[in-house]
């Protein structure tokens, strides 16, 4: 089973049972289960490829450029802290009441979100001077790198570790860790919109899957999907430029 629901963009931090290179991969129906939880981190795995490419291209005097990519980096470090948030506040408590043998594990991954985050909130002064000037661009991007790989080591013990664990413990049909459920806790926090959020989520993923998640979600969102990708594309192709564009910094 797939390990998450998109494929990594850089040979550099590849994921368990993804290929290093290549497109988003087949996708089984029952790779769906937790599917809040491995499209964020395929989302994260994604846009830490791409951002350091990115910010290395800009050029003396593309301001604009630059400040969408500040703006696009805020919003990945927010649906960060969103998804830390998710699992030290609603998942792991549910995961200690049904397996407690994995406790030391979820104190472990509660520890190391908080150390995350503050090494996001490190490279984001790097990421805002860089933002600014173009000079700085070669060693925040090594910066960003050197994060990506140490969130990678975070979610693969997740994935290899806890995520199989929880297949046992909790029943097919719960909610929990899924879509849905993920996109109802965005709403009741002040963070980012589920609109663009679940643009972003599934920015990649195979139009069957994407079909069959906007499936599981309420009809609100079914009737909005076409409009909220349509405009979270627009307002992305600054940073990743068109389709073959983006599959060129992928490679």
């Amino acid at each position: 089973m797939p390990s998450h629901l998109l494929p990594v963009a850089s040979p550099s931090v590849p994921a368990q049972g993804e290929p290093s290179r290549g497109r988003a991969a087949d996708v089984e129906p029952q790779a769906l289960r937790f599917a809040g939880l491995r499209l964020v981190h395929a989302a994260l795995r994604r846009d830490l490829a791409r951002l350091p490419n990115s910010l290395r291209l800009i050029q003396p005097g593309e301001d604009e450029k630059g400040a969408a990519l500040l703006r696009h980096w805020h919003f990945v470090t927010a649906m960060l802290t969103c998804h830390h948030e998710q699992q030290d506040t609603r998942l792991w408590p549910l995961v200690r009441r049904f397996a407690p043998e994995l406790r030391l594990l979820l104190n472990w991954l509660e520890a190391d979100h908080h150390n995350l985050d503050h090494s996001f909130t490190r490279v984001t002064t790097l990421v805002r001077i860089a933002s600014r000037d173009a000079g700085s661009a070669w060693p925040v991007a090594y910066a960003m790198e050197d994060l990506a790989a140490r969130l990678e080591t975070h979610l693969r013990i997740e994935e290899r570790q806890l995520l199989p664990r929880m297949e046992l413990v909790f029943a097919g049909s719960s909610r929990l860790g899924g879509l849905p459920e993920l996109l109802d806790l965005l709403r009741a926090a002040a963070g980012p919109g589920t609109a663009d959020a679940l643009a972003w989520l599934l920015d990649g993923v195979e139009p069957a899957v994407v079909e069959q998640l906007i499936a599981e979600c309420d009809d609100d969102v079914a009737r909005n999907w076409p409009h909220w990708q349509a405009t979270y594309q627009r307002c992305t192709a600054p940073l990743w430029g068109p389709a073959d564009v983006r599959e060129q910094l992928a490679d």
